[in-house]
């Protein structure tokens, strides 16, 4: 369960940025596929957001789960972006937002209650269904005080109407997560790239503060954009080339988990769950075999001496709880 709500998630949630075309294009045919492997290996948890493709996302995750029963599936979407008609009609392309995608519309930020119903509905009308189980105030960085005074409570009555089950918010940041944790009701946050083997800043305040409050904590980013998946000169992390620091801390990383015949790919999913406000993993894929080797390497065994040995080479401060096997 989600906090305190009736909302069920499976360990491993399907992130749906990249079936909107995120970095380059995905046929339907891809985005059809990668779905149906997320269903096949029993994940039932789905993120999307209208910044995704301009609705691309949302229209194609609608459409690969069209048919099966809704009861069986849970569905986040994201507010705080409404999509307006680009005057242009898409003469040119998405890519300076990072999807390959024409630019049919322009996202204006709206975090006024009208633009929080407003974003629902649309995304209600995209996805083809009759509600949304969790609604997510997405990236209110510069416009904290507004989500924090119109568009939470719009949510807070939408999830007393029923609208809604879960409400929250995800960012790539985990201080204002941690403000929302303190002065309001949310059930959830989604934090993305700040608890992972590279960067434990949502441990600080944020994972906490969570747990003691019976809130819970959706990660995502666990490969710090690519990072954690292949360490290498030029891998990126945190959507840029890794500096060289956090590169040679990859590669020791990667170092470790190879010493105990584990990919570091694995060790990485795995990490998160050894926090108890932890209740799910989510990640992106391309294709349907990427989906199937993140379900492969979330059930490759991790043996305890490689986070010991992680905590022994001080990649891991003694204090960052681990998964246990077993």
């Amino acid at each position: 369960m989600l906090g305190r709500s009736a909302v069920r998630v499976t360990p491993l949630a399907l992130g749906c940025a990249s079936i909107g075309n995120l970095y380059h294009p995905v046929t339907d045919e891809a985005a059809l596929a990668t779905v149906e492997a997320a269903w096949e290996a029993g994940i039932r948890t789905f993120d999307t957001a209208p910044h995704y493709g301009l609705g691309l996302s949302e229209r194609r995750l609608g459409a690969a789960l069209r048919g099966r029963p809704r009861d069986t599936y849970t569905l986040s979407t994201k507010v705080g972006r409404l999509l307006v008609p680009d005057p242009a009609g898409g003469a040119g392309d998405d890519l300076a937002h990072g999807f390959a995608v024409p630019a049919t519309h322009r996202r204006v930020w709206d975090f006024t209650a009208d633009g929080v119903r407003r974003s629902l509905a649309a995304s209600l009308e995209r996805l083809g269904v009759d509600r949304i189980d969790v609604a997510l105030l997405h990236d209110p960085d510069d416009h904290a005080e507004q989500a924090l005074r119109e568009a939470y409570p719009a949510l807070e009555r939408l999830r007393a109407e029923g609208v809604v089950g879960a409400i929250g918010v995800g960012m790539n940041q985990a201080a204002l997560p941690a403000r929302f944790l303190r002065e309001t009701d949310i059930d959830v946050v989604l934090l993305a790239g700040r608890y992972t083997l590279l960067d434990q800043d949502g441990l600080a305040e944020l994972l906490p503060e969570a747990a003691a409050r019976g809130r819970s904590v959706i990660i995502g980013g666990v490969f710090n954009s690519g990072l954690l998946t292949a360490p290498r000169p030029g891998a990126t992390y945190d959507y840029a080339p890794a500096p060289p620091p956090v590169l040679d801390r990859a590669l020791r990383l990667l170092a470790v988990s190879e010493r105990h015949g584990v990919p570091l790919r694995a060790a990485a999913l795995r990490f998160p769950f050894g926090h108890p406000a932890v209740a799910s993993v989510l990640t992106g894929a391309h294709s349907a075999d990427q989906v199937r080797d993140t379900v492969e390497q979330l059930r490759h065994p991790i043996p305890d001496a490689l986070w010991d040995d992680l905590r022994a080479e001080r990649l891991l401060a003694p204090g960052v709880p681990v998964p246990v096997s077993g």
